[in-house]
């Protein structure tokens, strides 16, 4: 089903962007996994609407409530449900889109499928749904950190043309949330925030790249052939709204080198370890780990939604010149860096499980 994710560590999102509320039920997390409702509320709280400027004014609280599947403090291994209550949906503000069309949204492509469509903010299609993964993503992370020692850190990478200088080895949290746009080149993150305000005041709006670095995953997650690794992390990322692109490692720059150049020569560290010299592989080889930071970047195209006249049709075939309003960031890359993180964990969360089950 188009709404579930994973094999053993599973998650079933549901809700739309205007309806009563958004939330997720997680499958197959482990038992006595110490949980509070304050550590999934700190990614929520990274992803909320209204945090800045740069961001969305839609005022939304995203206050976690855990329904099953935890209790005195730890999970219990049965399904969690997390559910967050919508409470600054405005439906009504979305009546006059509700025959027409939106350039470059879901409307036409769903109603081409379903034959119905919610058309109040978009519905399932809205980025309100990934509430849910992100309140899964937090279990997930607990779960990494806690038995492997997992940490997961993403970060804006490039604003339209603006791009950072960051090495992903030594990038922290800390560094990351310092700006309003989460990028840790303190220079590069006042120039984007500026462009991305700028964006806003001519009614348009911005794309960029998200860069993830996961570090301490052990060598062997990832399974051959069609469950690779890299290609559930491509999976996952390209399931998020307005990604159009993944590269992991060296990615399409890497067509740009000879066999020689672009190889990762082994070694072995002072500890016994085998160990790449280079990562260019990006931490993945043959579809499995091999211990190396696993890096990859993911590409999100500029906010669909903008307030400058475009040209449409409505259910009619009609012609039609649409000023959207509404509520919407000029640049999601702020906002996707906690989404990206959340997606990456369950990934990383889903492989772990199932190479302990497989391997021991």
């Amino acid at each position: 089903m188009g709404s579930t994710f994973g094999h053993l560590f599973r998650v079933t999102t549901f809700g739309e962007s205007h309806g009563g509320a958004v939330g997720v039920v997680i499958d197959g997390c482990p038992p006595r996994l110490p949980l509070t409702t304050e550590e999934i509320q700190h990614d929520l709280d990274r992803r909320r609407p209204g945090q800045s400027q740069i961001t969305t004014p839609r005022d939304e609280p995203d206050r976690a409530e855990i329904l099953s599947g935890v209790f005195e403090g730890q999970t219990l291994g049965s399904p969690i449900a997390i559910i967050v209550r919508n409470t600054d949906a405005r439906p009504a503000a979305y009546a006059k889109l509700k025959d027409v069309y939106r350039p470059s949204h879901a409307d036409y492509t769903y109603e081409a499928k379903y034959g119905i469509r919610n058309w109040q903010g978009g519905g399932r299609a809205s980025a309100r749904e990934t509430v849910g993964r992100v309140a899964a993503g937090a279990i997930a992370r607990k779960l990494l950190s806690t038995t492997a020692q997992i940490e997961v850190v993403a970060y804006v990478r490039r604003v339209h043309t603006i791009e950072a200088a960051i090495d992903p080895g030594a990038v922290s949290l800390a560094q990351v949330e310092s700006n309003m746009v989460r990028c840790p080149d303190a220079s590069a993150a006042e120039a984007m925030i500026a462009r991305i305000e700028e964006a806003r005041r001519s009614a348009d709006s911005l794309g960029g790249v998200v860069e993830c670095v996961c570090r301490n995953v052990p060598p062997g997650l990832g399974e051959p052939v069609f469950d690779k690794l890299e290609a559930d992390l491509a999976s996952g990322m390209l399931s998020l709204p307005a990604v159009k692109g993944f590269e992991i490692g060296s990615g399409f720059a890497g067509t740009l080198l000879t066999g020689v150049q672009h190889n990762d020569p082994f070694t072995v560290d002072a500890n016994g370890r085998v160990r790449t010299t280079s990562n260019r592989s990006g931490g993945v080889q043959g579809g499995i780990s091999n211990g190396e930071d696993i890096i990859f970047r993911v590409a999100f195209k500029p906010t669909a939604t903008i307030a400058q006249a475009q040209q449409t049709v409505d259910r009619g075939g009609h012609a039609v010149t649409l000023e959207a309003g509404g509520r919407h960031d000029p640049c999601v890359l702020p906002r996707a860096v906690p989404i990206v993180e959340a997606m990456a964990c369950l990934v990383l969360a889903d492989h772990l499980l199932r190479h302990r089950g497989q391997c021991g």
